[in-house]
């Protein structure tokens, strides 16, 4: 039978101990390295399953590829995307592809958890805090690689966040009480924050803000991306940016994150203890933000 739709992928209840998650994800590259990119696109298609609290088990390629185009580098992203499926744990099964005049590539996930352990996108309680586990910022720091102005090292920082599986914050984070989670991709920080908050409003401290240094000064450099100005519009009647926040910083919360890092929502007792263990993994998790009752604005950025 169905079960209740949390994050992007379907849930599929099958018996009393057992539920199916299924997504599906892919889009065209980020980077101009076909293995990196076949890297990142998988990492991102399996995020959804980990967001959801459950393990990925098998995974099957989705392609686009122009016919013209050296096969060789097809087989570079596959190579990129298989490896990070194995790395997940779960089985490459095949796959689907298409001749299209650009490329694209992802992967459509299935996974497996107990029906009473979904974490739903929904959910986020007063007094909880919320819990960022990757840096914001890739959206810009590829924007400015584009016309030549990022740095080496703000673009290194960006491909090993994209290229990290959500997988072993996960892990850790199965360890403590969810009350709501998602994974931070496409509509930015704000927007999924936006998808968790329901009935209640959110307070988020921008100085506790992980994020790539140089994609402040990108973005207040004007390096910003189109699809961030879109994120902005839909969520201008939602959102409260307090008059000492920077537009920069305003540029770093709307930014479309690809393979983005998980934000869950927890019990303010367990929030920094949660911290530290997901610190050992050499991320820069941190709480960023507090659940609060519902206010005339529903997120308040201070």
């Amino acid at each position: 039978m169905g079960f209740e739709h949390a994050d992007d992928a379907a849930v599929y209840q099958l018996t009393e101990d057992l539920a199916i998650v299924q997504t599906l994800d892919f889009f065209p590259p980020m980077v101009e390295d076909p293995y990196l990119f076949g890297q990142i696109a998988a990492a991102n298609s399996l995020s959804d399953i980990y967001a959801m609290g459950a393990e990925p088990k098998t995974a099957l390629n989705i392609v686009c590829f122009p016919a013209k185009m050296d096969v060789e580098i097809l087989g570079q992203v596959l190579r990129g995307g298989s490896e990070k499926v194995v790395e997940a744990g779960a089985v490459l099964a095949g796959g689907h592809s298409i001749t299209d005049v650009d490329v694209k590539y992802g992967l459509s996930v299935t996974g497996i958890v107990h029906p009473k352990q979904v974490y739903t996108n929904r959910g986020a309680r007063p007094g909880d805090v919320l819990i960022l586990t990757k840096p914001l910022g890739v959206g810009i720091v590829c924007t400015a690689e584009r016309v030549g102005e990022a740095s080496p090292q703000a673009m290194e920082q960006a491909v090993k966040s994209m290229t990290t599986l959500n997988k072993y914050a996960a892990e850790i984070i199965r360890k403590f009480p969810v009350h709501a989670s998602t994974d931070v991709t496409g509509f930015a920080f704000l927007g999924h924050l936006h998808e968790m908050l329901g009935e209640v409003s959110a307070v988020v401290y921008t100085e506790q803000i992980p994020h790539i240094p140089e994609a402040l000064e990108y973005a207040a450099e004007f390096l910003i991306t189109g699809a961030a100005q879109r994120n902005r519009n839909h969520l201008a009647n939602y959102l409260d940016f307090g008059s000492n926040v920077e537009f920069a910083m305003e540029e770093l919360l709307l930014d479309p994150q690809t393979s983005g890092g998980l934000l869950v929502s927890v019990p303010r007792a367990v929030g920094e203890e949660l911290v530290a263990e997901l610190s050992k993994l050499d991320l820069p998790a941190a709480i960023v933000g507090e659940i609060v009752e519902r206010k005339a604005k529903e997120i308040m950025v201070r």
